[in-house]
């Protein structure tokens, strides 16, 4: 059997395209237009940069949508995040709960941020 990742791989941009078109809404955008134009469809990042499906090299100006600031490819963060999912991937903090990630790096953060900057909401 075929590995799902590695089947996907293997699709043209123009295989790409007609899914993302048939399947995939956009935020924020004029969905006849975008399918009219074709989405640009990236398949690799590294540093700063990302690479589309036609093999062009771009500076991801947006950060990921300002979510990836330290860059792609980071081992040390994967490795941080891959030890954080195996105990606890993810709790909310409403209904009087919290967890020790969201307290450390509460913590953290008042150390390190201006005075009076004691307070973090996620």
């Amino acid at each position: 059997m075929t590995d799902r990742n590695e089947a996907f791989s293997q699709h043209s941009t123009a295989d790409f395209r007609a899914l993302d078109a048939a399947h995939h809404i956009h935020p924020f955008s004029d969905m006849g237009a975008l399918n009219r134009a074709g989405s640009r469809v990236i398949v690799k990042a590294d540093g700063v940069y990302l690479w589309d499906s036609d093999g062009n090299k771009v500076i991801d100006g947006m950060a990921g949508l300002w979510c990836v600031n330290v860059g792609y490819g980071r081992k040390e963060l994967a490795d941080a995040a891959y030890r954080q999912l195996q105990e606890l991937p993810f709790y909310n903090t409403f209904f009087k709960t919290t967890h020790p990630p969201v307290i450390e790096l509460s913590a953290m953060l008042a150390e390190v941020t201006p005075a009076g900057f004691n307070h973090f909401f996620y």
